[in-house]
């Protein structure tokens, strides 16, 4: 049996990770999402612009038996549909189009799977996204500009039978101050963004292959 750690940020002291519950516009839909990394989830339980303090819980998962679908291992555009199927990059007619061809092309069937494992998209990643749909950035560096962002990876439990894996270690509770990790969060978002929009603007990105060109004959 292999056995993983796994952090959750939240606002919430008591949590009851269920199945069935969650928000279907999160990135990949409705679950309950963990992360390998304790500082990770220290900044996901504040990053909300709500002075609150957070709260980061410990889990137990055995992954034996359990089918874990990992975008890490496939192209990253077949993760941008995945995105694309939950959450709006853009409120246009066109990109409503567009999402949805793009999505018949590069999307993959994940509903068979227990948990799936991949990137978070956060504020930067919406940058980039909105870029991509708007034909500003080229595929050639679109990788590039994803992972400048610091995406950290994401574990989202899925199924009744992973949650069944699932278990908080006792008196593992964490608080996380807000402005220690709210400050980390905004830091990090701000210098992926200088960073992304450096890239754009250089000469490395060549504007041919773009997103309305992947649906050309």
């Amino acid at each position: 049996m292999k056995k993983i750690i796994l952090y959750h940020g939240t606002l919430n002291k008591a949590v009851i990770p269920t199945f069935g519950l969650g928000d279907e516009k999160h990135d990949y839909g409705k679950g309950f999402y963990l992360s390998e990394s304790l500082d990770l989830a220290k900044e996901w339980a504040v990053c909300r612009p709500n002075e609150c303090n957070g709260w980061v819980h410990k889990y137990e998962l055995d992954t034996e038996g359990l089918k874990i679908f990992d975008f890490e291992k496939v192209n990253i555009l077949s993760w941008l549909a995945e995105l694309m199927k939950h959450r709006a990059a853009a409120d246009s007619k066109r990109y409503r189009v567009l999402a949805k061809k793009f999505i018949n092309k590069y999307g993959i069937d994940t509903s068979e799977f227990d948990i799936i494992k991949g990137w978070r998209a956060n504020a930067s990643y919406f940058f980039i996204a909105k870029e991509f749909v708007k034909d500003n950035v080229d595929l050639d560096i679109l990788e590039k500009l994803l992972f400048l962002g610091g995406l950290g990876i994401q574990y989202c439990i899925k199924t009744e039978k992973a949650y069944s894996h699932l278990k908080e270690i006792p008196n593992s509770v964490l608080p996380v101050d807000y402005t220690e990790f709210n400050e980390k969060y905004n830091f990090r978002d701000a210098q992926a963004r200088k960073n992304m929009k450096d890239l754009i603007e250089s000469d490395e990105n060549k504007v041919e292959k773009v997103f309305s060109t992947l649906f050309e004959e």
